[in-house]
């Protein structure tokens, strides 16, 4: 019997909605948890070093939420508490999927919600996890959060803040991702300043991270990050940063959701370096790559993403679609998920983490929908009803029948009633 509920609709009535009736996306079929045990590992056993998947041509990395512990006793606009065990079994089921987990990053509400320490705890949990996944792979964000952003006078400031956390990283075995720095961004006087602070980073880094720049549209504070707003400027700062330290970057992920700069700046990486993709509007087209050039890693990009969260099983098919060659099969999978992407994406688009937090409530990964720092409140209600008919279309409500006994939990709470 189809599935009915009532939804509001964007002249504030309500109007009835039946889901579609499709059968959710499923990952191929024998899809193990020891997906990536066909390539070499380089780096630190058990896995967190940088590996290809098996079954995958494609390096994807899932930004990963946080699940909030409801019942702890603290002001949650104040305090992070954490459920561990929840937010560890939804790392095990990215792992199980092929998809690696980029750590303690923005969708973990980096900056908004989760402090340092909690995020270096998280940091610590996920590395030790993913040892009983043989070829799982983390990489988890360094940054300069902890600092007093009011006490940063200077450049060495930064320097001394990202050392800091990469000491704390690096000595639990973890690879990097060289977060973009807030501090950086209030301090820097030109791009020089980007130069010296970056210069310093990926001199002393164990092995190759992964650089993040993040576009002001993802963190206003951020605006003008690399000594100018100039983003063809910039870009040419950023790659004369990865082209002295080659070496020591294995790639860098751009934020920037422009598929035209991602593209061009691809195509100038030096040999070896990966575009991670962190274009949640566009992400289907640009790991499918255009074939440019004769260096592989110029035509096409890897990816680092946020919707990688809430599209896990659907990610996960596509990637083994592409693998085969069938491009077509990649794009009838991940085309229909761009539409929700770009909705839970919207401006302002720093709130995207609460699209994520809900559809993992929705399929039945957390019990509850609260997030740190009571960010579940950034959304409206027409908002997150529009998601729900998305990710219908998009065939990615996993238990239908949960997934509408919990949006009308929602709908209740809102005085939405029947």
């Amino acid at each position: 019997m189809p599935l009915t509920l009532s939804l509001p609709t964007a002249d504030r009535a309500l109007a009835p909605y039946t889901l579609r009736g499709s059968v959710p996306v499923k990952p191929p079929a024998g899809r193990t948890a020891d997906p990536h045990a066909s390539l070499p590992l380089e780096g630190a056993a058990g896995g967190l070093g940088r590996p290809g998947a098996a079954g995958f041509n494609r390096i994807a990395y899932s930004a990963a939420h946080v699940v909030a512990d409801p019942l702890a006793a603290v002001d949650p606009w104040l305090q992070s508490a954490v459920d561990w065990d929840t937010t560890m079994a939804y790392r095990q089921h990215l792992w199980s999927l092929g998809l690696g987990v980029a750590e303690a990053m923005d969708t973990a509400q980096r900056g908004m919600g989760l402090d340092w320490p909690t995020s270096l705890e998280l940091i610590h949990r996920s590395l030790d996890a993913a040892k009983d996944y043989p070829g799982a792979f983390v990489a988890s964000g360094c940054g300069t959060d902890h600092l007093d952003i009011d006490a940063v006078k200077s450049v060495d400031d930064v320097i001394r803040g990202y050392e800091e956390q990469m000491a704390a990283i690096e000595a639990l075995g973890g690879k990097l991702i060289v977060m973009a720095s807030r501090a950086l961004a209030r301090v820097a006087k030109s791009s020089a300043d980007y130069e010296r602070v970056y210069d310093r980073v990926l001199r002393q880094a164990r092995q190759p991270v992964v650089l993040h720049w993040l576009g002001e549209m993802f963190d206003p504070a951020l605006a003008g990050y690399w000594g100018t707003k100039d983003v063809d400027a910039a870009m040419d700062t950023a790659l004369g940063v990865i082209a002295a330290h080659a070496d020591k970057v294995d790639g860098i992920k751009v934020s920037l959701l422009d598929k035209d700069k991602e593209i061009a700046m691809r195509r100038r990486l030096p040999s070896g370096v990966r575009m991670y993709t962190g274009d949640d509007f566009n992400y289907a087209e640009l790991i499918a790559g255009d074939g440019f050039g004769s260096e592989p890693m110029h035509g096409r990009s890897d990816a680092l993403l946020g919707i990688f969260d809430a599209i896990a099983p659907a990610a996960s098919a596509a990637l083994g679609a592409l693998a085969q060659g069938n491009v077509e099969r990649f794009h009838a999978i991940l085309g229909p998920t761009v539409p929700l992407s770009r909705h839970i994406f919207a401006a302002p688009t720093r709130f995207y983490k609460t699209g994520v937090v809900f559809m993992a409530w929705l399929n039945g990964h957390q019990k509850h929908f609260t997030m740190v720092g009571g960010q579940h409140s950034t959304r409206s209600l027409q908002h997150l009803a529009e998601l729900f008919r998305l990710a219908d279309a998009a065939n990615l409500l996993q238990q239908p029948e949960l997934a509408v006994r919990r949006m009308k939990t929602l709908l209740a709470m809102h005085g939405v009633e029947g």
